[in-house]
């Protein structure tokens, strides 16, 4: 359904610099980075960039959106905990701690350095 996911950011360097290490926790690298934007992708499918780290077009502030999330899937539930206790360490803010929702499902929520709301997740 989804070409690739674009978040704003104010600093571009900081923001990647989060990004490289806590998507790294779930098998997710950097593979692009120009002077406005960062491009990610799963390590397997490196040529595939799914998610985009980008200054605003139109050089205004980025801001986040009420209501808005992105989710990124990890493979295990000890990945999921890794990334959300890293996100933390570097700055993110806790939105709601690892543990099991809807069953068997198995989610961790931070905001990240410019306000993002970001989940990840995985299913057993």
């Amino acid at each position: 359904m989804f070409s690739f996911i674009t978040l704003g950011t104010n600093n571009l360097n900081k923001s990647s610099n989060f990004y490289d290490k806590i998507l790294a926790t779930i098998d997710i690298i950097q593979v692009s980075k120009e002077e406005r934007y960062v491009g990610y992708a799963k390590k397997h499918n490196s040529k595939q960039i799914e998610f985009y780290l980008m200054k605003p077009h139109n050089k205004k502030k980025a801001t986040f959106g009420n209501g808005t999330m992105i989710t990124f899937t990890a493979e295990s539930k000890e990945s999921v905990i890794n990334c959300y206790n890293l996100a933390l360490k570097l700055g993110g803010i806790d939105e709601g701690l690892p543990g099991p929702r809807h069953q068997e499902d198995f989610y961790a929520y931070f905001r990240d350095l410019d306000g993002n709301k970001i989940c990840i997740y995985c299913s057993d």
